[in-house]
């Protein structure tokens, strides 16, 4: 696209396409999703997916996609030829790039050789394995759907299927885990050389059956004792020191990759590129401003296709806020250069003497025009990055 001598550059987005349903709620889990089998209420969904597909893609027309990502829920569970159809409306109506990296969730025990044939078809070259524990006492207490023997047959048929670009998550600090069940599961996957692998720690969450037994952090011999701070901090470590061993490199504070394969899209959201969340519930971040769609399954589906709720248009301190804050769990920190150009003045100004004591403390440092966590700072990443959020006055303008 040119403008006289000067070649104007598309504007980029993502996409986030929410698949609410499941075979059923897993005992941490606190993601908008439910169960449900039914063809029919599966099929009604997605026909209103699609008219909300049709209207956003007409609203944002100027933009081009650069990633999608199906998530849920369990996207893999619905029929592959609703998928199809999804994938066709998106490209109907929305400009996506030829390189997108495209990314659809996964439980084993839902994926089949012509499911996986289709999600092909419909051009999703990236696929994210939800495994958690290789260790099946582990699995049943999350109440995962699957076993380990059917996490291998789903990663083998994707294989079979041609999917050259596969994330796992896996979940540590469960309930019983030892050091040795967490570096038994680490061993098992990385043999398997996934390209991306997701190591999150749990969080046990108000609303799930994990908080009903764990949330008031009384031991209750009923059920096995979560790690304790020792444990859980060895754990954290050694998911470190065993990836790097096997070739991942950490980019992310929860997140490792062979490299080339670091998941675009959700660096995207780490570097506040503009996102579209369609589906029930789904947030976005789209031209300054953030919201998201209805959470109720029955007002989503009666509702006009696109309707919105909680949308709050972001101050100026805000982007910079969140910026900062959500850059630094990154790796490679935050940009000094890209904050300053845009948003017009040099980082140190909007948080006088913050970046100072955390570089004196050890905790952070400046390499290459980039602020980062330094080891220690990721280990206390929490304490860290709260500090770049609790500054509530209104910072005054440094525009010069």
């Amino acid at each position: 696209m040119t403008g006289g001598n000067k070649t104007v550059q598309p504007k980029r987005m993502e996409l986030y396409v929410h698949i609410p349903f499941c075979v059923k709620k897993c005992e941490y889990c606190d993601f908008l999703s439910f169960p449900c089998a039914e063809d029919d209420t599966q099929r009604r969904y997605v026909e209103k997916l699609i008219q909300e597909i049709v209207k956003m893609g007409y609203r944002y027309r100027k933009y081009t996609v650069s990633t999608i990502f199906v998530g849920g829920g369990t996207p893999s569970l619905i029929d592959s030829g609703l998928i199809v159809e999804i994938f066709d409306a998106l490209r109907e109506n929305f400009h996506i790039e030829p390189e997108a990296e495209i990314t659809l969730e996964a439980n084993p025990g839902t994926l089949t050789e012509q499911k996986l044939a289709d999600y092909r078809r419909a051009g999703i070259n990236r696929l994210s394995i939800g495994l958690q524990s290789t260790d099946e006492s582990e699995l049943k207490l999350l109440g995962r759907i699957h076993t380990y023997a059917e996490f291998l047959e789903s990663y083998r048929m994707a294989r079979a299927a041609g999917f050259e670009n596969i994330n796992v998550d896996l979940i540590s600090g469960l309930p019983g885990q030892t050091e040795e069940s967490w570096l038994k599961t680490l061993r098992a996957v990385t043999e398997l050389e996934p390209e991306h692998i997701s190591a999150y720690s749990l969080i046990i969450e108000e609303g799930t059956p994990f908080y009903e037994k764990y949330g008031d952090e009384a031991v209750n011999p009923a059920y096995p004792p979560i790690p304790d701070e020792d444990t859980d901090r060895r754990i954290y470590h050694l998911t470190k020191d065993v990836l790097k061993s096997c070739g991942y490199e950490r980019y992310e504070i929860s997140n490792y990759a062979r490299p080339g394969y670091e998941c675009r899209h959700n660096i995207g959201y780490w570097t506040n590129m503009p996102y579209l969340g369609l589906g029930l519930g789904a947030s976005s971040y789209m031209e300054g401003r953030r919201f998201t769609d209805l959470e109720s399954f029955e007002e989503y589906m009666s509702a006009p296709a696109g309707r919105h709720r909680n949308v709050r248009k972001l101050t100026e301190k805000d982007m910079w806020e969140e910026f900062f804050y959500v850059g630094l769990r990154m790796i490679r920190g935050v940009s000094l250069t890209e904050f300053e150009k845009r948003f017009g003045f040099f980082p140190a100004r909007a948080f006088p003497g913050v970046m100072e004591r955390f570089i004196r403390d050890g905790a952070a440092e400046l390499v290459h025009g980039y602020f980062r966590l330094t080891d220690y700072g990721l280990d206390v990443s929490n304490y860290v990055l709260a500090h770049f959020l609790l500054e509530k006055e209104e910072f005054p303008s440094c525009r010069n």
